[in-house]
């Protein structure tokens, strides 16, 4: 889905200011809105080179890293209230075009660790996908090796110099994937 960036630009910056006004000033801290509404804004335009953006991303990897994962957008700390943001918002209260990054996250929790013992070689495998449900809930699930998306091997191979597949190689990590407003994916891997 092609998003204009200053089409969201608007929807978020009108329902931040319509969610703000009807929240207390003591519901949460002023610095929530801000981070969380710039890790969507940044995340939409791919992160571009800003300080704003850097932080974002920054808070973005903290989030993920190592244990326990957090929810890496989290849009219940940006206002987006008011029935009037967008013709397109649907269950949720969340624009289609938000929905559409929030979908894009994926965060993967991956393991390996090849050893040789006298009764040959053991390799031993762990991978786990963190997720956004369709109603917005961050999920996690145990994922079999031979299921993983062709995208996650080739990042391991690529970041980690092995993937999961083989009995050589050993490595620990968080691989993430998200999508820009053109729908280009980005990976990053953070090994831990």
């Amino acid at each position: 889905m092609c998003v204009d960036p200053k089409r969201l630009l608007r929807t978020v910056v009108v329902s931040a200011g319509v969610g703000f006004a009807s929240y207390s000033w003591t519901t949460l801290p002023a610095q929530s809105y801000q981070i969380d509404c710039a890790i969507l804004l940044c995340l939409a335009g791919g992160f571009p080179a800003s300080a704003e953006c850097s932080a974002a991303h920054a808070e973005m990897i903290r989030r993920i890293t190592p244990w326990p994962i957090e929810p890496p957008l989290q849009l219940w700390r940006c206002p987006m209230g008011g029935a009037t943001i967008s013709a397109s918002v649907s269950t949720g209260g969340v624009p289609d075009e938000v929905r559409s990054y929030r979908a894009g996250i994926e965060v993967w929790q991956l393991s390996k660790r090849s050893i040789t013992s006298s009764g040959g070689r053991e390799v031993y495998r762990t991978a786990i996908r963190h997720f956004y449900h369709e109603g917005g809930e961050f999920r996690r699930e145990g994922v079999q090796e031979t299921s993983l998306p062709g995208w996650v091997e080739e990042q391991l191979e690529v970041h980690a110099g092995a993937g999961m597949a083989g009995e050589y190689g050993s490595f620990r990590g968080i691989l993430m994937r998200t999508q820009d407003y053109r729908g280009s994916p980005s990976y990053e891997w953070v090994p831990y």
